[in-house]
C-alpha cells in the first residue's frame, strides 16, 4: 500500500496561534509587573516563559511537517512533535465521527485534537501502551476527515 498523509494543521494551528498570542501577551504584562517588584525574579520567570512560548511556536510549526500517516500496515497518529502514537492497522476496531461528549475525557483515550474538538475517533481492539497508560482510542481533528476515514478503511481491507 502507498503511503498516505493526512494533514491537520489547518484545523489545529489557528487556535494554537491564538493560544501562543495570549501566552505572549501574558509574558509582556505579567512579567513587566513582576519586574516592578523584583527584576531578578522577573528575569528568571521571563526566561522560562520565553522558552515555553518558543517550544509552543515550534510545536505549532511542526503540525504541517508531521502529518498523520498510513503506511505499511501502520497508522502513525501525530500532533506535531507534541505526541506520536503508532498503531498497527490490524488493531483498528472502529472509526467513528460521532460520540458522546464525556467519551473524549476518558483516561484511556488520547486526544490529539489538543484544544480543537476532534472530528474522528479511532478505537483499538487491543490497548496500545504509551508511557504509563494503555490507550484504547485516539481522537483527532483532521482537515479532511472523510479522506482519512477512506484511506484507513482501504488499509483495513485484506489485500
Amino acid at each position: 500500500m502507498a503511503r498516505s498523509e493526512h494533514p491537520y494543521h489547518r484545523s489545529l494551528a489557528p487556535m494554537m496561534w491564538v493560544f501562543a498570542g495570549l501566552a505572549g501577551l501574558e509574558l509582556v504584562i505579567v512579567h513587566f509587573l513582576l519586574a516592578l517588584w523584583d527584576w531578578r525574579i522577573a528575569l528568571v520567570v521571563t526566561l522560562a516563559s520565553l522558552a515555553a512560548v518558543t517550544w509552543l511556536v515550534r510545536a505549532i510549526r511542526s503540525f504541517r511537517t508531521l502529518p498523520v500517516t498510513i503506511d505499511d500496515g501502520c497508522v502513525t497518529f501525530r500532533a506535531g512533535h507534541i505526541a506520536t502514537l503508532a498503531v498497527p492497522v490490524a488493531n483498528i476496531a472502529a472509526i467513528r465521527t460521532q460520540w458522546a461528549g464525556p467519551e473524549i475525557k476518558q483516561r484511556d483515550l488520547l486526544n490529539l485534537g489538543l484544544i480543537a474538538y476532534p472530528n474522528v475517533l479511532v478505537e483499538f481492539s487491543a490497548p496500545v501502551p504509551r508511557r504509563r497508560r494503555a490507550i484504547r482510542a485516539v481522537a483527532h481533528r483532521f482537515d479532511d476527515p472523510a479522506a482519512f476515514i477512506a484511506a484507513l478503511e482501504a488499509a483495513r481491507m485484506p489485500a
